[in-house]
């Protein structure tokens, strides 16, 4: 079943399509996947993990799918800890290094660079800088430069009942302030 992921993504509709905002793809996400993503997040697709596909497959249903199915709602980050855990796992057992394309090490990497933790981001930027290019390293940049002003990410205050500082208030009102 794993396989069905990494075929969707890398072969049907390409990773570029993750990072639009999409209404039709996020239907199409939530038809076909969220009972997926459901066994997912209760940690049923641990037999994943055997093999280096199966691993990129459950983070990117815990991380990128979570993120189009539930779009503008706090269940879109809800299994971003879990996600990161794996990804930090899967770093651990050298799965970065199995992986033959940048698309495919840049999805993995994807929890860290959603991470709001500034211990977190300066493993990212190593890491995005090593297994990425510099168009997705600089991504990582940019939401690292977030996190080291705020601690946060101030567009994600709103949906996840944060008050915010006048600051975010203000930086929001920028262009490229939220992804």
């Amino acid at each position: 079943m794993y396989q069905d992921i990494i075929e969707f993504c890398f072969n049907e509709v390409g990773t570029q399509k993750f990072f639009e905002k999409d209404k039709d793809f996020d239907e199409l996400l939530t038809q076909r996947f969220e009972s997926t993503l459901q066994r997912a997040a209760a940690a049923e697709l641990f037999g994943w993990r055997e093999c280096p596909e199966g691993r990129l497959a459950e983070i990117i249903v815990l991380d990128q799918f979570s993120r189009n199915i539930y779009r503008d709602t706090a269940k879109a980050f809800a299994q971003d800890t879990m996600a990161l855990v794996l990804a930090q796992e899967a770093v651990a057992a050298g799965v970065l290094q199995e992986l033959d394309s940048v698309a495919a090490r840049q999805l993995l990497l994807m929890p860290y660079m959603h991470s709001e933790s500034k211990l977190i981001h300066e493993q990212a930027e190593q890491l995005f800088k090593q297994y990425t290019d510099e168009t997705v390293y600089g991504f990582e940049i940019r939401h690292k430069v977030i996190i080291d002003r705020f601690g946060r990410y101030p567009h994600r205050n709103e949906i996840l009942g944060r008050q915010s500082t006048p600051e975010e208030i203000e930086f929001l009102t920028q262009p490229g302030s939220s992804f």
